[in-house]
């Protein structure tokens, strides 16, 4: 077992002060700091820390070095040699780009033809920079607003009506006459490849009347309208602010999750919370952002058919002190933890005794790792412990009056 010290992603729509007062560090921080990254993605990979507070590795090169010791064999197995997830601490003071993630069989193809094309890993045109899908689940640490999933088109019609912008008129014809999976995509086509002069005269004919209906009559879809003001404000040339109007709007309360697969259409909005995904960094963006964006692999790679928003969030089990957040994907299983030092309220310790690899990131408090030879590691908020497929019987316990860390492990491993 290791302590981690995550990497902070600097991406111009994180926070100054989430990640950095989670850590302890003065606030505002120097810059925006989004994301924090506990695991051995090559782009940044958690930094291992030995008994003397020094880093002496990374995570990724301490897998490399003993794959089956570090993932077991069952992980090994199922998803070589490789951790298959990537778990981070996502603090969004600005919204995200509107994106989507292909399926397993779509990055793979991706992958190999853009290879064939002689792309650069790193190039800026690249959709597909490895060969795996990457599925997501997010679970709020604060209030958490995101865009995701396609709205029932009949509420869609009822949104644009309550507008009353004349010029969205052709458009709306669009859905009313198909409300379905196939409007939704003609429509969504058509607002992301209008020329430049149409968006000029639609985007700010839809703030408008965005405006109108906030400030003089209620609505079911104040939320929705507000939204789109925001993103209007923020990226007033964008299609992405039309496309933000046929998504789903969700607001989830901490400790609420939900889980993103294949070809969700999704943005991120604001707040703090925990990601989990499938290790890759196969993104296809659909506006909101000055990154590149491909339509037609976009359009290949969406699932436009509409999703309630109840239906993307996360049920959850609770074991004892473990609020476990089920999900389809293989490749991750995400919990909760809170443990009480006092001994008073609820269990001050668990043990975790499961073949495959475990992350452990502190939110809040101090936990001591102890394994059975009598190692014990300290580990506060903001910082990580790596448990390896070979660390057996290690035992978990509160070191503050409260501690909440948040549990990755490989699902498939356990039932193998």
């Amino acid at each position: 077992m290791k302590r981690l010290e995550g990497v902070v992603r600097p991406y111009a729509w994180g926070s100054r002060v989430a990640i950095a007062a989670m850590q302890g560090r003065p606030v505002p921080s120097a810059h925006p700091e989004a994301e924090l990254w506990f695991g051995s993605h090559p782009a940044g990979p958690a930094r291992c820390v030995g008994a003397d507070g020094a880093p002496h590795t990374d995570l990724l090169t301490a897998i490399d070095a003993d794959p089956v010791d570090a993932l077991g064999s069952s992980s090994v197995s199922a998803f070589g040699n490789r951790l298959p997830f990537l778990l981070k601490v996502l603090a969004a003071d600005e919204p995200l780009s509107l994106q989507a993630h292909p399926s397993s069989a779509q990055a793979r193809e991706g992958f190999e033809r853009e290879n064939a094309q002689g792309l650069a890993l790193d190039a800026r045109d690249r959709n597909y920079r490895d060969p795996w899908h990457k599925p997501e689940l997010i679970v709020a640490i604060t209030p958490f607003d995101a865009l995701a999933g396609f709205r029932n088109p009949h509420e869609t019609v009822r949104l644009l009506r309550e507008l009353q912008v004349s010029e969205l008129d052709p458009y709306l014809g669009m859905l009313v006459g198909q409300p379905d999976s196939e409007g939704l995509r003609a429509l969504f086509t058509t607002w992301l490849t209008l020329p430049e002069s149409a968006i000029k005269l639609l985007v700010p004919a839809v703030l408008a009347g965005a405006v109108e209906q906030l400030g003089t009559r209620s609505s079911d879809f104040a939320a929705e309208l507000r939204t789109v003001l925001e993103l209007g404000e923020a990226y007033p040339l964008d299609p992405g602010v039309l496309a933000s109007l046929l998504l789903n709007r969700l607001h989830l309360e901490p400790g609420e999750g939900i889980y993103l697969p294949a070809g969700n259409l999704h943005a991120y909005l604001s707040g703090t919370g925990v990601e989990i995904m499938a290790n890759s960094d196969n993104v296809l963006r659909g506006g909101l952002t000055p990154k590149h964006i491909d339509v037609p692999e976009l359009l290949r790679v969406l699932d436009f058919t509409p999703v309630e928003p109840d239906e993307l969030v996360v049920p959850i089990r609770t074991i004892g002190a473990e609020r476990i957040y089920l999900t389809p994907a293989p490749e991750f299983r995400l919990s909760r933890v809170e443990l009480d030092g006092t001994g008073l309220l609820y269990a001050s310790s668990i043990c975790f005794d499961m073949p495959g690899p475990q992350i452990l990131a502190v939110l809040s408090g101090a936990v001591e790792v102890r394994s059975p030879s009598g190692t014990v590691m300290s580990v506060t908020a903001g910082q990580a412990a790596w448990i390896a497929d070979s660390d057996h019987d290690v035992v978990v316990r509160a070191a503050s009056s409260r501690a909440v860390f948040f549990r990755a492990l490989v699902p498939a491993a356990v039932e193998h």
